[in-house]
């Protein structure tokens, strides 16, 4: 995956342009927004879903994510969040897969911003009317989860209750790779795995300064009711070195709970998403001859 940034254009108190650019890149504050815009979607009628154009979003008003954020502890004004959507629509992630079936080795990617489309008020003019209706459409990834039903239940509440990213992060791993969590089944985790993988722990000088920061983490994750245990052994090297650090997880009794109720409601979906695919793609019992004969009223019985 590569990162790129948006480029936002300065404006001075009074909103005029002061030809200075500055270049963002998403982080918390954009994940926050993120989290906050796919909750008011997943209510009915903001949210929508549209599968001939692949498309999906929501309608909404700054105002009413600016009282979601608050009432899960992330208060943020009004240009705070005009900003962070604008880095959303023009930051863009690029992401390359190789296919190992490909007998030429072709790499493909796909190039999206976080937010394709974005309509909304200019930033000067929040303040005259925070009821405007905004609309957004989601990153096609999200799009294609709805599509084939790979989304999975979790508790929003919880997530948003993290002190930090790497909570988030670590819980949403849980959520997508944990599915079997129960009080008998652990999970492991390595640093080395969730150093790579989150890129959240590569800004410390020392390894061992990481690995503290994870570490927090886990008790915080802890602390937040999602495990009953987290077991660590060290991995050293010469002279002691610390090197990285496994991480043996055993859930708590309500995450184990929530993951059972998680894999219901994704079964049950897939279940009702094949159905209508079938009933959309079945042809006609009635034979093609009996489609253009007419209708002989009195010999139809009940």
């Amino acid at each position: 995956a590569v990162v790129r940034p948006a480029r936002i254009e300065v404006r001075d108190e009074a909103g005029n342009p002061t030809e200075e650019t500055i270049e963002y890149y998403p982080s918390a504050r954009e994940e926050l927004i993120e989290h906050a815009l796919r909750r008011l979607a997943a209510a009915p009628p903001a949210g929508f879903y549209d599968q001939p154009d692949r498309r999906s979003g929501l309608i909404f008003t700054l105002h009413r994510l600016r009282q979601e954020l608050a009432s899960q502890g992330h208060a943020m004004t009004y240009r705070d969040l005009a900003e962070g959507m604008d880095v959303l629509s023009l930051g863009a992630i690029d992401l390359e897969t190789s296919d190992p079936a490909d007998p030429l080795g072709v790499r493909h990617f796909a190039r999206s911003t976080y937010f394709p489309k974005l309509i909304g008020v200019k930033r000067d003019d929040l303040e005259k009317n925070p009821e405007a209706k905004w609309y957004v459409e989601f990153h096609p990834f999200v799009t294609e989860s709805i599509d084939k039903v790979a989304y999975r239940q979790f508790n929003y509440r919880r997530l948003m209750k993290c002190r930090t990213q790497l909570a988030r992060w670590l819980i949403s791993q849980l959520v997508l790779k944990y599915t079997a969590a129960a009080i008998t089944n652990s999970f492991e985790m390595r640093f080395s795995t969730i150093k790579r993988d989150s890129g959240l722990l590569e800004g410390y000088k020392q390894q061992r300064q990481a690995i503290a920061a994870l570490d927090d983490a886990w008790t915080e994750i802890k602390e937040l009711g999602v495990l009953y245990a987290c077991k660590k052994v060290e991995q050293r090297g010469s002279r002691g070195k610390l090197e990285d650090a496994s991480y043996t997880l055993f859930p708590s009794r309500e995450f184990a709970a929530e993951q059972k109720a998680a894999n219901r409601r994704q079964n049950d979906a897939k279940s009702i998403a094949n159905t209508l695919a079938r009933q959309t793609s079945a042809p006609s019992q009635r034979p093609a001859a009996a489609l253009d004969r007419p209708v002989d009223k009195p010999m139809r019985t009940r």
